[in-house]
């Protein structure tokens, strides 16, 4: 694969490829895109409680700026539900939705989080993307689509409903008033939610959404069903937005500061995994740093012309991925059919079915309900599903913001139990060959007599230096129980509890099967020499074995002091095991060498043996 060149920051890396062709390709996609934005950027506008106006809005200049440092070519930017569901639940508390103070709160929310994002990809955390994890995704996103269904329960009926982010309070509210749902509203919703299902399933390259806009429109025009009780849209102003620079006051942005953040983690993770995802298959790779300044240049410039917070569509941009496009280019196009139709067809929208957006949102969001991926979770990771399920209770129990710093902690603290417990599992040699295995898996692997042979698959550091330390002294000192092989000295520390005899001989020494080891720090290392110590007071040698370079080179600069000598340290594991079987048969006259095929007579002589761990 391909990588692009890293270019200026000024310099759009897409730029050389374009030609001919792929302006081509680029109009069709943006087109196939816009026809979607002009009904969606409508309904998800209401979805945050904006007036449909600034969805066309949001789905405007940002779309030109992104391009300037986005290196995406099949993201297709704009309005999304969930984020509008998080501007909802952000807001709600500080004005009164659709007025005036909330619409200018919204745009000062756009700005701020453009404003975070270019900080973060000037200063270069793009990385961040790369701990939050798949199953916080997931389960918020699943718990998010369920609360944006739920909430158009009063549109799609007809009621008036009050708003809220929790799932259970809507139906509690929803129930009792069931019977007094308006008919013809109900009718509409239901027959927008077929038609949208109905075209999915058989007619995926037909816009969906702009079908149901154009028949609601119509049929609640012909049969003047805004008379009769259908709530409609009413007028849309037309004319494209000029430069209105949002009022900044601090106590507004202080307000506004942990709804700014919460976007902030949910764009990172929604742009840079779904750019990369869409990226795999055109030969080239997405810059997560450039993908920060891409997005935060489209929320911070769209805020001067009064756009609301945007970031990557799901559904658009898999559209404008099948449709062909090739460059951000895509994007400015489909910025091109909303301003056609804020410059001449939003008097069209004013018999628009409010029933009708309703349905279109509840139909997009609900593609984002997906079991299996919670069943595959679970049957993977039982860990990772159990991460999934608890970002999704979280979000419906507690709230949309609530949910995400849930998700992310727990996800941090996964990681972190994960680095404390690392994986120390004790090896045998397969007989006939090199290699050590784990005779859990490899039941032929058997046992050295005497000799503990660990293999260690972490960094070693001070999150586990201390779990190191113990495991190692527990399972050295399990056959030091009184009666197998002598007491332990005067002074030193009798071995672990629940002690059994596994061989016929006690531990002489433990090789450390180093290889998986790629970093030591200096609680590391002082945990290190407290088990090289403690082991040489029990009479037990310690060996690294295929240390990397730039450990042994931690170990070599701590000496004097950490007692190993130029002994201890071998290339491989079979070289280490050799070696306390030799000198073992010097001391004793004995014939382990020859009683595990562990003659000299075949060795490598640089004791580079591809005995690479295989679980």
């Amino acid at each position: 694969m391909s990588s692009r060149p890293v270019e200026g920051p000024f310099r759009p890396p897409w730029l050389d490829r374009l030609d001919a062709r792929t302006v081509r390709a680029d109009l069709v996609a943006g087109l196939s895109v816009g026809v979607m934005l002009v009904p969606q950027g409508m309904a998800y506008a209401t979805l945050g409680g904006l007036p449909p106006i600034y969805g066309l809005y949001a789905c405007l200049v940002p779309l030109l700026a992104y391009p300037l440092f986005g290196s995406s070519g099949q993201l297709a930017v704009g309005i999304v539900a969930l984020d509008m569901l998080i501007v909802g639940a952000g807001l709600g508390a500080l004005a009164e939705p659709g007025t005036e103070r909330y619409i200018g709160l919204a745009i000062t929310l756009a700005m701020l989080v453009g404003a975070l994002q270019i900080g973060m990809g000037a200063l270069r955390l793009g990385f961040l993307a790369d701990l939050l994890s798949r199953p916080v995704i997931v389960g918020f996103t699943a718990a998010a689509a369920l609360v944006i269904a739920a909430g158009q329960l009063g549109p799609l009926l007809g009621l008036d409903l009050p708003r809220s982010e929790f799932v259970f309070e809507i139906l509690a509210a929803a129930m009792p008033a069931l019977r007094e749902a308006h008919g013809a509203t109900a009718g509409i919703a239901a027959g927008s939610v077929a038609l949208l299902l109905l075209i999915r399933r058989f007619l995926p390259r037909v816009p969906g959404a702009l079908v149901v806009v154009v028949l609601g429109t119509f049929i609640t025009w012909e049969w003047d069903l805004g008379a009769k009780g259908v709530a409609v849209t009413g007028r849309v102003p037309g004319g494209l937005p000029g430069l209105d620079v949002p009022t900044l006051a601090w106590a507004d942005l202080r307000s506004l500061l942990p709804v700014a953040v919460t976007l902030v983690l949910l764009q990172l993770m929604t742009v840079i995994s779904l750019g990369r995802s869409l990226s795999a298959g055109h030969r080239y790779t997405v810059e997560p740093n450039r993908e920060l300044l891409g997005i935060g240049a489209a929320n911070l410039l769209g805020s001067l012309f009064r756009a609301v917070p945007v970031s990557a569509s799901f559904s658009r941009s898999a559209v404008n991925d099948r449709a062909g496009a090739r460059t951000p280019l895509a994007n400015v196009f489909a910025a091109g059919l909303v301003a056609v139709t804020l410059l001449f067809l939003t008097p069209l929208f004013a018999y628009l079915p409010r029933a009708a957006l309703a349905a279109i949102i509840v139909v997009g969001v609900l593609g984002l309900v997906r079991p299996r991926e919670f069943v595959s979770l679970i049957r993977t990771h039982r860990r990772d599903g159990a991460l999934a399920l608890l970002t999704a209770v979280t979000t419906l129990l507690l709230g949309i913001q609530e949910g995400v710093v849930v998700g992310v902690v727990a996800s941090a603290v996964a990681v972190l139990y994960r680095v404390s417990r690392p994986n120390i599992v004790e090896l045998g040699l397969v007989p006939g060959t090199r290699f050590f295995r784990d005779p859990r898996r490899f039941t032929e692997a058997e046992p050295i007599p005497g000799i503990k042979v660990l293999r260690v698959d972490a960094a070693f550091s001070f999150f586990n230096a201390n779990y190191f330390r113990d495991y190692v002294l527990e399972r050295s000192g399990e056959e030091r129980e009184a009666g197998v092989g002598g007491h332990a000295p005067e002074g030193t520390s009798e071995a672990p509890d629940g002690a059994e005899r596994r061989s016929g001989s006690r531990t002489r020494a433990v090789v450390l099967e180093a290889r998986g080891i790629n970093d030591l720090d200096t609680t590391a290392l002082e945990a290190l020499r407290e088990l090289v110590g403690t082991l040489d007071r029990w009479g037990i040698q310690l060996y690294l074995a295929g240390l990397k370079g730039r450990v042994r080179d931690v170990l070599q600069r701590a000496e004097p002091g950490l007692g190993l000598d130029e002994e201890a340290f071998h290339l491989s594991t079979w070289y280490a095991v050799r070696h306390v079987l030799e000198v073992w048969d010097e001391e004793d006259g004995g014939q382990r060498l020859d009683g595990f095929g562990l003659l000299s007579g075949d060795a490598d002589p640089r004791g580079l043996e591809h005995d690479v761990p295989l679980t």
